[in-house]
């Protein structure tokens, strides 16, 4: 039997407790009860109104203690209550301990499950087809020996699944835990299950064309191995990025050494903008976004059954270590031009592609492989619904753009296609298949897109469209537009903000008190914080989480030292991130389950580190401008020329002018005024921003020069209060 259970197909999740909080009333009878609730499907045995045991009955007969002992029985029982731990929603049972799945909880996945379609065991074939072999110790590890990635953690996924997961979400999570090498078709062979993302290699006449290179280059370094151990030991003969995310070409110095790529010539394609997109991309707000990757991936919670359970795009794994990211820079970038039909031949395979930016990446294509009838639409097609704003933060994309994206690859390789792959997830075989797969994919992002603009030029604001959006049922019960990763909800709210902002229109929501002032005034005009706390607790009680976690909420920010209260909270998120379809929401509700139990984790959240080094001098220069303290800059105007000497950036060079709180710099050039001149090579630049040891030395003017600029600045920690008060 298939696990039975899920989320509600389509729109947000309402509150079961709505229809079931209410509270039952204690026996009033006067008479002996007829019955008591003793069966275990909670039927009453010739119930009463009430269907309550009378406490002056036994047995359903007439209690015949006199009433001098009844009092003394009372009496002891008040005393053996006061030392029995109470129920859940009383003061005791908010401790800092995790707590298994409610009541509450338990009966909202009996109630979601009914419209799921259990019966459809298809992906169940196509996630374990043409399985070829596994990594022998499931195990990956760096050069040095340490334990990057470790397979056996999805080994909690072969039992009963546990009461604080989703059932659609454990389904999805078990399917996305097939590991190993898997023929796609003749000549085409995808790595799935050890990264976040597929690996795919393609055999050319003479060697492997490998498309996307996982997150990091011990992961693709162990793909390869297995690649080679099982079909023979061939040469990489090109590279190609489907799209400029990081677990797509994070990995690429495992699958070819930049210095055999360049010896050999090898071929690395990606779409037009890629290294601009991928270089830059998080750059600017990397800290703040990092930090939110913490909660979106559930780095802080470790994996298991009150923890990460799936990725939703791919398997969930303890990041034990981060791995090394390296990418190869693209020799050739696919831009509009590449849209006429005409392929690119690599080691004997014919490549035609479809750009297509603005959909799920800046920078992003379709691959067709005419000569094997295969068709990789990267990241644009995937088994769950997708982010159109993802919780980490990032720029909204355009679900308008990404539908369209979807009909302009079916009418150009709809007809002619029999194989499916994407960046993440199984492939689809079948004409009529991947047509019907491709089609209601692309019918789930216009109608997001349609709706929500609909609702939005009636009057809502992007909460009441998100409260109100659902999917027609013909789309709402495929498996593959469930909300594993985005959610109709989110997902709507950015199609509202894309358009409109952040502002909904509402006077009163123009200049709102900031979180701790507001949560200090709300707890005041509720009637102070044992009210609020209380309050709070009666909703945990009663399973309505999302108004106990918007009433607690306000306590903690108005007293961030309220233990009880942050332990109460905590709790109200917890049994929401149980109930989540979504691995995204669920990590972000139990990575602030934790943190309001154990604190902020101290670190450095600053992703950054290895990013510089690569980054053209001008991104460089912008990164260093979000970082410049005002009262230092003010204190320090400035102006200088900067050039690296050991690359052709030298040749130009930036001039920098630090001036009323800002850095302002651009290319040099004989129109600008003159200067002292700064010059270092990019290794001794990096160090010295990045306050790392300074290789080689400099004249004493320019070091104190370069000193004295790079005191302006400050790097942000990243351990900033999400579900807590901010720095």
């Amino acid at each position: 039997m298939p696990f039975r259970g899920g989320a509600r197909i389509s729109g947000p999740r309402r509150n079961p407790s709505i229809r079931r909080g209410r509270k039952r009333p204690p026996c009033q009878c006067r008479r002996p009860c007829k019955g008591r609730r003793n069966r275990a499907d909670g039927a009453a045995e010739n119930p009463n109104k009430t269907g309550r045991r009378c406490p002056r009955t036994k047995n359903g007969k007439e209690c015949t203690m006199k009433p001098k002992a009844r009092l003394l029985l009372s009496l002891a029982a008040v005393a053996l209550l006061a030392r029995t731990p109470s129920p859940a929603g009383a003061d005791e049972a908010h401790d800092a301990a995790s707590k298994d799945a409610s009541e509450a909880t338990r009966r909202y996945f009996e109630e979601t499950t009914g419209s799921l379609a259990w019966e459809d065991r298809e992906d169940e074939t196509l996630a374990t087809r043409g399985l070829v072999a596994t990594i022998p110790s499931r195990e990956i590890r760096d050069a040095q020996g340490n334990l990057v990635r470790d397979l056996h953690d999805t080994d909690i996924l072969e039992g009963e699944r546990p009461a604080t997961v989703n059932p659609s979400l454990w389904r999805n999570a078990r399917l996305l835990a097939n590991a190993g090498l898997f023929k796609v078709t003749d000549r085409v062979y995808q790595v799935r299950g050890i990264e976040l993302a597929n690996l795919t290699v393609v055999l050319g006449d003479k060697g492997y064309v490998v498309i996307d290179t996982l997150t990091t280059v011990e992961a693709a370094r162990a793909a390869m191995q297995l690649v080679r151990d099982t079909l023979g030991d061939r040469p990489v003969t090109g590279v190609i990025y489907t799209h400029s995310h990081i677990d797509h070409f994070g990995g690429a110095a495992g699958v070819i050494s930049p210095e055999e790529a360049k010896a050999r010539g090898i071929p690395i394609v990606a779409p037009k903008n890629f290294y601009q997109e991928a270089v830059s991309e998080n750059v600017i707000a990397g800290p703040a976004m990092s930090r939110r990757t913490m909660y979106a991936f559930g780095h802080l919670i470790g994996v298991g059954p009150r923890a990460d359970i799936s990725d939703g795009i791919g398997p969930a794994f303890n990041r034990l270590r981060p791995g090394t990211n390296r990418m190869l820079r693209p020799t050739l970038e696919i831009g509009e031009a590449a849209d006429n039909g005409k392929p690119l031949t690599i080691d004997g395979i014919d490549f035609e592609f479809l750009y297509l930016p603005g959909t799920e990446a800046p920078a992003e294509m379709a691959i067709y492989m005419p000569q094997l009838r295969v068709l990789d639409m990267a990241e644009v097609a995937n088994g769950s619904l997708h982010n159109i704003l993802t919780l980490r933060g990032a720029q909204v994309r355009d679900a308008k753009s990404w539908a369209d994206g979807l009909t302009h690859a079916l009418r150009r390789f709809g007809s002619r296609t029999d194989t499916l792959i994407t960046s993440h997830f199984w492939p689809r075989w079948g004409n009529a298949r991947i047509l019907d797969f491709l089609s209601s994919q692309r019918d789930t992002y216009k109608y997001l897109h349609d709706q929500s603009v609909r609702m939005m030029n009636d009057g809502q604001n992007g909460q009441e469209i998100a409260e109100a959006i659902a999917l027609p049922p013909a789309l709402g019960q495929r498996w593959f537009n469930q909300g594993y990763y985005g959610t109709l909800s989110h997902n709507s709210k950015a199609v509202y903000q894309r358009y409109l902002g952040w502002y909904d229109g509402n006077p009163a929501h123009l200049n709102p008190l900031p979180p701790e002032a507001s949560g200090r005034r709300h707890v005041e005009a509720m009637g102070g914080a044992q009210a609020v706390l209380s309050k709070g607790r009666e909703a945990i009680a009663a399973g309505d989480y999302r108004w106990a976690s918007e009433l607690l909420s306000y306590l903690v920010f108005a007293e961030p030292d309220n233990e009880a209260a942050r332990f109460a909270l905590a709790d109200s998120l917890e049994q929401q991130g149980y109930q989540a379809t979504s691995s995204q929401w669920r990590n972000q509700f139990l990575s602030g389950a934790r943190e309001l139990r154990e604190g902020i984790r101290t670190g450095q959240f600053d992703s950054l580190a290895g990013t510089i080094p690569n980054l053209p001098l001008s991104d460089i220069l912008d990164l260093m401008a979000v970082r410049l303290v005002p009262d230092r800059a003010l204190a320090s105007p400035m102006a200088f020329n900067l050039k690296l000497t050991d690359e052709t950036e030298a040749e130009t060079g930036e001039q920098i002018s630090i001036r009323n709180g800002v850095l302002v710099h651009q290319p040099l050039g004989s129109d600008l005024p003159q200067a002292p001149l700064l010059q270092l090579t990019r290794a001794q630049f990096v160090a010295a921003i990045t306050h790392r040891p300074f290789p080689g030395e400099m004249p004493e003017a320019e070091q104190k020069l370069l000193t004295q600029f790079t005191s302006l600045f400050k790097a942000p920690s990243g351990n900033f209060g999400l579900v807590t008060p901010g720095p």
